[in-house]
């Protein structure tokens, strides 16, 4: 009888491992089918991820965008963002595999051109916590079954056709950030409670109605514009008899739809018990794993603390290959800390958190590498990786409290740091506009003389007061460039990554001039390369390209007394003044004088630019 027993435990075990098999089989099959679905391109793969049906593993073989739980091995997030993916939206496959729907916690398809609507079975990813779909092009509804995840926290759907009233998504209390603006909803604005949002906006849609009156004093009306028939607080435009009741005519009419979406859902609990026993199969499958991982996880170490320690690092190690982000000189790192200098309200900073997170490289330079990282809330922040800084930790330390100190709106100081012997963290709050380099040299976009005269005065101001608060620190920039000017959701300038570089850095900087390096102005070095970054501004052209140094160039053309010739064609075009751009180009190339004692100090630089500027101004109210 007991070998019996014995066999028969034997049998049910291979019996769990090889349906355990077949799950995981069936996961895998079931993302290539969906990157195939959204890529588009007769059902091929995108040919930048590299997603295979053989021997590889999702989650042990780090496939390109996908996010998996260390302990148990399923996929927690899926991260395709801007590849150009161009097919339909087929969520109702990963909504429908359960081991999927049941693990996916975050799915971001942000800056594609995906086509389709999302289906109701978007309600069946019960663990989806933020769900990014914006700047597609989805139409349809937004289905009823969406406000059925209890656990979603951030919604993006903004820059889409997607038409249609909202459903009840006040229902989800955890929901912080809800992002519909530029689509064609209709409707009312349901009444959610607008404390609990960091984010919202449905700007440019076709709402009516009066907005809801708990918004006061959360949202401006920038949330709510671009609405024709909407009325009420924040807006200008006053609620009429006609728009109440328009209000709560539709209001009514849009009760009764969750009514019947409840039948149909409480009809759908009763087909859930038909295959209760393959569920309670597949909880088997995993308390197995689970415990079996365990085990491996007791029996490779001795004590709680160092054990923890352990997990995080080789968690962050396998996140490594994916991005690159790493810190892997540094087998304790996080028992370190993060020392925090600024906590916006809506970050909450922690090293765990940061090393954990999904790390994409967006740069690499000589002194470091920069990483665009999304935490676990769906804030972005940016981490500046420095390696190899021969500064000591204590004068680092030293160094970012008094960074932090200098406050200037258009300056980005680190929200936080870490630092060790080998290398240094910085963290900054992500800015979403880019850098004035690639408005300058990337896609073609209107840049006006206006606009290019307003942020050559602010840079100039911001840069006059971090020389006047740190002068006598002794701490520039020491790496001024027009990829060191981010544009933040205003399109306002703020200088990064200031005084990051460290003194002997800054002497071998880009803009180092061919004197004795006994004798250099440190601050006169900044000076020069916010004189490069004018004639950026005046030209349109790059610093260095085709073998030609932009310095070199203008100051030969101004000596052969062409001067018309230096600048950019679009300011021709739209008939700038000519006087204002010659004053300006004349401030630029003081700054980039070879010797950097006949170079002006940035307040001096600061008020010819602002005199310039006053000019511009004056002859636009003339014009009027």
């Amino acid at each position: 009888m007991e070998i019996i027993s014995i066999w028969v435990v034997f049998v049910t075990t291979l019996f769990l491992l090889n349906m355990t098999n077949c799950v995981e089989d069936e996961v895998k099959r079931t993302l290539i089918q969906f990157l195939a679905q959204v890529s588009g391109n007769d059902g091929q793969q995108n040919s930048t991820l590299i997603w295979r049906q053989d021997s590889s593993d999702p989650c042990k073989d780090l496939w390109q965008g996908v996010y998996c739980d260390p302990q148990n091995m399923s996929i927690k997030r899926l991260l395709l963002d801007r590849l150009n993916l161009s097919g339909n939206l087929g969520v109702a496959m990963l909504c429908n595999l359960q081991p999927l729907a049941a693990s996916l916690a975050f799915l971001s398809l942000d800056g594609n051109k995906i086509s389709g609507v999302i289906a109701s079975e978007i309600g069946n990813c019960k663990q989806l916590t933020h769900l990014h779909l914006s700047g597609n092009k989805l139409t349809g509804d937004i289905p009823s079954s969406l406000a059925m995840l209890n656990n979603l926290k951030s919604l993006d759907i903004s820059n889409n056709e997607i038409s249609g009233p909202l459903p009840n998504l006040s229902r989800i209390s955890g929901l912080n950030m809800f992002l519909a603006q530029n689509n064609h909803l209709r409707g009312t604005i349901p009444a959610f409670d607008f404390s609990n949002f960091d984010q919202f906006n449905v700007s440019f849609n076709n709402f009516r109605g009066r907005i809801p009156k708990n918004v006061y004093g959360y949202f401006s009306a920038d949330s709510f514009l671009g609405n024709p028939e909407l009325c009420g607080d924040p807006l200008p435009k006053n609620c009429s008899d006609q728009f109440m009741f328009l209000s709560e005519t539709q209001a009514k009419e849009e009760s009764k739809g969750p009514s019947k979406q409840q039948i149909l859902m409480y009809s759908g609990y009763a087909a859930l018990g038909v295959i209760i026993v393959l569920f309670v199969v597949l909880k088997l499958c995993r308390r197995e794993k689970g415990i079996e991982a365990l085990k491996n996880g007791v029996g490779a170490t001795d004590g709680g603390g160092i054990e923890k320690h352990s997990n995080v690092s080789s968690e962050y190690k396998d996140e490594v290959s994916r991005s690159e982000f790493s810190v892997a000189s540094e087998s304790r790192m996080v028992s370190q800390s993060l020392i925090v200098l600024s906590r916006p309200a809506a970050i909450e900073l922690k090293l765990e958190d940061l090393l954990r997170a999904p790390a994409e490289l967006i740069g690499r330079g000589k002194n470091g590498s920069l990483y665009k990282v999304i935490l676990d809330n769906g804030i972005m922040v940016v981490v500046k990786r420095i390696k190899d800084w021969t500064i000591s930790s204590q004068d680092f330390k030293q160094r970012m409290q008094i960074l932090s100190q200098a406050k200037d709106p258009h300056v980005l100081s680190p929200l936080a740091f870490y630092c060790s012997k080998q290398e240094k963290l910085l963290v900054y709050e992500y800015q979403q506009n880019g850098s004035l380099f690639k408005l300058l040299h990337g896609t073609p976009k209107t840049f006006d003389w206006t606009s290019r005269l307003g942020i050559a005065a602010t840079i100039a101001e911001a840069l006059s007061f971090m020389h006047q608060e740190l002068g006598h620190h002794g701490i520039v920039h020491g790496n001024l460039k027009s990829s060191n000017i981010l544009l933040n959701k205003n399109m306002e300038p703020c200088i990064s990554e200031y005084g990051v570089m460290g003194m002997d850095d800054q002497r071998g900087s880009l803009f180092a001039s061919p004197i004795d390096a006994g004798a250099l102005d440190i601050f006169k070095e900044d000076v020069y390369g916010f004189g490069v970054i004018l004639l950026e501004l005046l030209t349109g052209k790059l610093v260095k390209g085709n073998g030609i140094d932009l310095t070199d160039w203008v100051q030969s053309v101004v000596r052969e007394e062409w001067t018309g010739e230096v600048f950019d064609k679009s300011l021709i075009s739209e008939y700038a003044s000519e006087e204002r751009m010659v004053n300006l180009l004349q401030v630029a190339i003081r700054c980039v004088n070879r010797s950097p004692q006949a170079r002006p100090g940035m307040n001096q630089i600061a008020l010819m630019i602002n005199t310039i500027k006053e000019d511009e101004e004056k002859s636009l109210i003339y014009e009027l």
